[in-house]
């Protein structure tokens, strides 16, 4: 995903190969709309999973559960379990979850940068098309 030689500087001892379809294996997981969500608010503190729910309006409970295990099995979001009668869990981001969330926090910064461009793009583009 970049060239060799940078990505050799980083990762010496890493197959170079597996590296660059590992990165395509998470964006594929983590760029929906959800889980880009799911990371902004879990970055600004931990939550419950009902919290969680609320915060990030209009999930269903199933499709909250498939991102949050989806970032937890990528290692960006760390699953806490409290043994109390009923048990409480919490979730919070790990340091390569904060490390995404400065990535995402950069996209949105430059969308927001760039909106006007991207509108006034789009609706030409629209134009020619109809």
């Amino acid at each position: 995903m970049g060239n060799g030689h940078e990505a050799s500087e980083l990762l010496p001892d890493t197959d170079l190969a597996r590296a660059d379809s590992l990165a395509r294996e998470i964006f594929s997981d983590v760029a929906n709309k959800w889980a880009f969500l799911i990371i902004e608010f879990l970055g600004q503190r931990t939550m419950r999973f009902g919290e969680l729910r609320d915060e990030v309006g209009g999930i269903s409970h199933k499709m909250l559960t498939q991102n949050l295990r989806m970032l937890e099995r990528n290692g960006l979001v760390e699953r806490t379990v409290y043994p109390t009668i009923p048990p409480r869990v919490e979730y919070t981001l790990t340091g390569a979850g904060e490390a995404l969330r400065s990535v995402v926090d950069g996209m949105c910064g430059w969308t927001q940068r760039h909106f006007s461009h991207i509108e006034s793009s789009r609706r030409r583009f629209d134009a020619s098309q109809a």
